[in-house]
């Protein structure tokens, strides 16, 4: 078996903190697997700096002089998780074989990283890291999560249950997945649409060994309903059977109100005509603020502004790059 070429994809955005850490473990696996000859040499660490606003990139670049494993790509300014995760996947996939994305916390297990590997020799072109188990989440942040997938299954969305980003794709996958041009980026519901074939690695994903997370409850609902509104209309035919299942109701109030009219008996209810009222306006207001939120994507797709723009991509010589 041909030694492939590995490179590990992290996006980071004010990881002072772990960064020190996370680039000793992550070399002491690569280097394992180049003992093993599981994996070439030339297998690289790919550290991306999403705009952070500490000493990240300065951190970056020093394990880049010291470590002849670790490469560094510098966004010209903040884009977001996905965006810089597409950003690394996508300058590294004429370096490499195969890439594994990973968070910089390693919460993520890196033991499994060998596991990846063996299915991509295995055939596939893409593997998924799905965790085993929710033990280490509040009860609020397990439910939620899991609600999240369910939702997405309901509405139709082809995504990965308990898979978040750590994923191996292969280079043939990773140039399919530049042809994918949404602007709203949910890349795990894009990876499953390119096809190929797929595997999973389960893992235990651990505590957080340094820093604060950088998915807060706010960002974790607005990254949910960008998932949702990017992969599914069904929330809009929903409004409509909403809307004809009201409009129905209300002939059938009509109906009734004729038949008491007829009967001579006096209408009351002010009361349910007012609450009727509110009803139906603030129905009509979701409607709308849903239906904005897909032409805002039309608007945002139309636009075709680049996902991400590279500053500065470090490499070293003997990978044939130029600094």
């Amino acid at each position: 078996m041909n030694c492939e070429i590995l490179y590990l994809v992290i996006p980071c955005y004010n990881e002072e903190a772990v960064l020190p850490e996370t680039a000793k473990q992550l070399t002491q696996k690569i280097t394992q697997m180049i003992d093993k000859k599981l994996i070439s040499p030339e297998s690289r660490i790919v550290f991306i700096n999403d705009g952070s606003k500490d000493q990240t990139w300065h951190i970056i670049e020093s394990l880049h002089q010291q470590n002849p494993l670790i490469c560094g790509i510098k966004l010209s300014r903040n884009k977001g998780h996905q965006n810089a995760l597409l950003a690394g996947l996508m300058t590294v996939k004429e370096h490499c074989d195969m890439a594994i994305s990973l968070d910089a916390d390693l919460q993520d297990d890196i033991d499994a990283i060998d596991q990846f590997v063996q299915k991509y020799y295995e055939g596939n072109d893409i593997v998924y890291g799905v965790r085993s188990s929710r033990e280490t989440d509040t009860f609020f942040k397990r439910f939620t999560a899991q609600s999240f997938y369910k939702v997405m299954k309901t509405l139709g969305v082809d995504i990965v249950y308990n898979h978040a980003d750590y994923r191996l794709m292969s280079k043939r996958a990773l140039n399919e997945l530049e042809q994918f041009k949404e602007v709203n980026l949910f890349l795990r519901g894009i990876v499953p649409l390119i096809g190929f074939s797929s595997d999973i690695v389960t893992y235990e994903r651990h505590e957080r060994f340094a820093g604060e997370s950088k998915y807060p409850l706010k960002k974790m609902l607005s990254f949910a309903f960008d998932g949702i509104t990017s992969f599914s209309i069904k929330p809009i035919r929903m409004i409509t059977t909403l809307g004809i299942l009201i409009f129905s109701i209300s002939i059938l109030m009509l109906l009734y109100f004729l038949i008491l009219y007829f009967l001579d008996k006096t209408v009351a209810g002010w009361s349910t005509i007012v609450i009727s009222i509110w009803a139906i306006g603030g129905l009509q207001l979701l409607a709308i603020g849903i239906i904005g939120e897909y032409i805002g994507k039309i608007y945002l797709e139309a636009k075709s502004r680049p996902k991400f723009i590279v500053e500065t991509f470090l490499q070293h010589r003997s990978d044939h790059s130029s600094q």
